[in-house]
Parts: structure tokens; sequence; C-alpha cells
């Protein structure tokens, strides 16, 4: 062959070369690209499990923190009402003996410091009453209240008018708004 045949023929090689290399090029750069695409949303995908993981546990976390809240409410309340009805009950048991220690101040009696000294030990009964926020129910004289009141008779002929308390036999007690033992009174007709 001559030389300008080896010449274009080796050019051609190298134009040829030349068109592969770039076709290779273009192959593995059409692979990046779809590699990167790929990858990139790979990425995305686990960004979104992440964000999807993170809004689950958010979620769980906020329950459990109303839950635990109304737990500590509930039993707060529980402990408070466990308390007042304890102190409601061992008072429903010392109002008789305020009954009985209200009617031996009544009674006659010939010894005037003995009768003071007992004044004096009820008024401390009282006051003890008071800062717990026992108080005496208001009857005698007010409109009848089954809610407050239990009646156990009518009585005609009375001062007061009709529905309304007449006469008190035993002092009805409150601490704060419970009712802890009501009057028993009667009532005018």
């Amino acid at each position: 062959m001559s030389d300008v045949n080896k010449e274009a023929q080796e050019e051609l090689e190298t134009e040829l070369s030349a068109e592969e290399t770039a076709a290779e090029a273009a192959d593995e750069e059409a692979l990046d690209e779809e590699d990167a695409v790929s990858e990139y949303n790979d990425t995305a995908a686990q960004v979104a499990e992440m964000e999807e993981a993170l809004h689950e546990a958010n979620d769980k976390y906020v329950r459990l923190f109303a839950e635990y809240d109304n737990y500590r409410k509930r039993t707060a309340k529980e402990k408070t009402e466990t308390y007042n009805n304890a102190s409601a009950k061992c008072i429903e048991n010392i109002l008789p003996v305020i009954d009985s220690f209200e009617r031996s101040l009544e009674s006659e009696c010939t010894d005037e410091n003995y009768k003071n000294g007992m004044k004096m030990i009820f008024n401390q009964l009282m006051d003890i009453l008071g800062k717990m926020n026992v108080t005496e129910v208001e009857s005698l004289g007010k409109e009848f209240d089954p809610n407050v009141h239990n009646a156990i008779s009518q009585q005609a002929d009375t001062d007061y008018a009709s529905g309304y308390v007449c006469a008190v036999y035993q002092k009805g007690w409150k601490m704060g708004d419970k009712l802890i033992r009501p009057a028993m009174v009667a009532v005018a007709q």
C-alpha cells in the first residue's frame, strides 16, 4: 500500500477511534447521570422515610405525654378526693361529740369556773373545725332545701312562713361545699 493510503487509513482509524471514544464517553456520561439521578432518588426516598419515622415518633411522644399528663392530673385529683373523704369521715365521727358538748353547755351548772373551762374547750374545738373549713348549715328561718335539710316533722301555727325551717333538732355540717351531715329540722306548714 502506498503511503497515502496508509495515512488515509490511519486517519480513518484515528477518526473511528475518536468517535468510539466519544461514544463511550457519552455512554459513560449518560450512565453517570443515570447513577446520579438514581442516587438522588434513593436519597430522597431515604429522607422521606426518615421524615415519616420522625413524624410517627413525634406523634407517639405527644400522645404519651398527653396520657402521662392526664394520669398525673387524675392521680392528683384522686389524692385530693381521698384526703377530703377521709377528713369528712373523721369529722362525721366527731359531730355527735360536738352535739353532746353543746347540750352539756346548755345544762345548768353551779360551778362557774367549770362551765367557763368547758366553753373554752368547746371554742377551741370549733376553731379547729373552722380551720378545716367545716361550717354549720344555716337552717333556722331559712327556706327548706332537701339537699341540706332532713325534714322529720311539720309544724302548724309557727312564726315562720310555709316551707321554712321552724325548728332545728340536729345541726347540719358542711366541709367546703361537701355536705357531711344534713340538718334534722321541722318545717312550717
